[in-house]
């Protein structure tokens, strides 16, 4: 992209932001060695977007180190500081394609990919915390390999359409949003949901599956904790702070 180019004024906050995501990321075991991404939109349009540099482990991620790209670059995987093939395919697409994804994480969580490899891996409302994606969450179910073609990452945005996160089959899963908390607040979910149903089909028992009446009532219940969800990042990111506040370097 043009070097020249304006900054976006929030791109500070974001790289920050960001940067915490991954390192939080990392505290809680949802990455894969130097594997997986994130992105936000810094511009308008969204397709000017930070991710994180290639195969640089998530625990020891900074907000300066964050790559600013234009996903309507086609010289951006010749660049010395190239991104992951992977995270420039997933991520492009997704920046270019869908405007209400001004973040995306893409992660391998243990039990959302343990989730991600049944024949059916759907979340059934089982309790509160699963009841929240009821209808609110997109199935792609034609892996392709490692993301680093362009087809399987245009695949994957189509597959997310209007829903704010996606159950990736033998893959993993991914989460969208307008802000970097409420993507985290929704992986953070997402990964307690699977691991819910993971438990519960280790059990052997049958599955007390909710209504979808009252699947529905709780999934709508899940929109008025909005700021609980930016206060649980703000938390989270206050830990960071006592403990390791090189995040936002």
């Amino acid at each position: 992209m043009n070097a020249h180019a304006p900054i976006h004024t929030n791109e500070m906050q974001l790289r920050i932001d960001l940067a915490a995501a991954l390192r939080l990321s990392a505290r809680n075991d949802w990455h894969e060695g130097v594997a997986n991404h994130f992105s936000a939109a810094v511009s308008p349009d969204g397709r000017t977007f930070l991710v994180n540099p290639r195969w640089k482990h998530f625990s020891m991620a900074t907000a300066s180190e964050l790559l600013l790209v234009d996903a309507d670059d086609p010289e951006t995987m010749n660049r010395p500081d190239a991104p992951d093939p992977s995270a420039w395919s997933i991520h492009s697409a997704i920046h270019r394609n869908l405007p209400h994804a001004r973040v995306a994480l893409h992660l391998h969580p243990p039990y959302a990919t343990t989730l991600a490899t049944l024949k059916d891996p759907a979340i059934y409302p089982i309790d509160q915390v699963t009841a929240r994606f009821f209808r609110r969450i997109a199935y792609d179910l034609s892996f392709g390999g490692i993301a680093t073609e362009e087809a399987e990452g245009e695949r994957i945005a189509a597959s997310i359409g209007n829903h704010s996160a996606v159950m990736m089959g033998n893959h993993g899963v991914t989460t969208v949003a307008p802000t970097v908390a409420e993507a985290f607040d929704a992986m953070y979910h997402l990964e307690r949901a699977a691991r819910q149903l993971v438990l519960a089909y280790q059990t052997g028992q049958p599955l007390n599956i909710m209504s979808d009446e009252l699947a529905e009532a709780t999934a709508r219940e899940w929109d008025v904790y909005k700021d609980a969800e930016h206060a649980h990042f703000a938390e989270m990111k206050r830990i960071l702070d006592r403990e390791d506040p090189s995040y936002a370097e």
